[in-house]
């Protein structure tokens, strides 16, 4: 990795530490999401890149998500980590810890700094796999999808520095709304998206066809765990 690059890194977070990342890897995949729930689903794993630079766009429903993401996005599958980015509360305390030594960095979702999203490009750039919550935060109600513009304008921004994103709309569903032990849980990946037009109408167009995806997705992963469709 450039030395730009990781600085910039060393400034946000601690990157992929070798110790605790195969760590986390054990206890959250073989232990915890293992005994956790009686069944974990994957569907679309198809439309997973396993090379080129890769943005993950899943909903957001429980803190289980981003263990699911690992789990059929992760080093096991694709040979590359998730690089989350996060909001800065959740950098915080005993789970920052943790997720600074997992390559996750956080984002100050009213003024996100330039060193943030330079950073998050620099991995494009670099051919790694980005997450990013486009609602910003978890949603449990059955409300349409209300996307944020962070993701679309990163894509754009990467797009102008001539990296060709591949943009993966990713639904997350449990056969419950907060999800209990011993239930069920299923992630599906939809065909990647792209920019083709710029400019703020371009970003309209592509946050609405992202939510379209994404919903279409988290379907998909609700009907897997027997739970009923919904509406966009």
């Amino acid at each position: 990795m450039p030395s730009a690059v990781a600085t910039r890194e060393k400034n946000l977070c601690l990157g992929v530490d070798p110790f605790w990342s195969p760590l986390a890897m054990v206890a959250t995949q073989d232990l915890v999401l293992r005994n956790y729930f009686r069944e974990r689903i994957v569907l679309g794993r198809e439309n997973l890149p396993i090379s080129g630079p890769v943005l993950l766009a899943p909903t957001h429903r429980a803190r289980w998500d981003g263990l699911m993401l690992t789990m059929a996005a992760g080093r096991r599958v694709t040979r590359r980590d998730c690089r989350f980015m996060v909001t800065k509360t959740e950098m915080s305390g005993l789970q920052g810890w943790f997720l600074e030594r997992l390559g996750c960095f956080p984002i100050n979702q009213l003024r996100p700094s330039l060193t943030t999203l330079r950073f998050a490009i620099d991995l494009m750039i670099d051919g790694q796999q980005l997450v990013v919550f486009p609602e910003g935060r978890i949603n449990r109600n059955e409300k349409p999808l209300r996307l944020k513009q962070g993701l679309a304008r990163l894509t754009y921004m990467a797009e102008r520095k001539g990296v060709k994103v591949q943009v993966i709309p990713v639904g997350l569903g449990y056969s419950e709304i907060i999800p209990k032990p011993f239930g069920k849980a299923a992630i599906c990946f939809a065909e990647s998206i792209t920019i083709d037009q710029f400019g703020e109408d371009g970003l309209k167009k592509f946050n609405s066809e992202l939510a379209f995806r994404m919903h279409a997705a988290e379907q998909s992963a609700l009907e897997a765990v027997g739970r009923r469709k919904k509406s966009i």
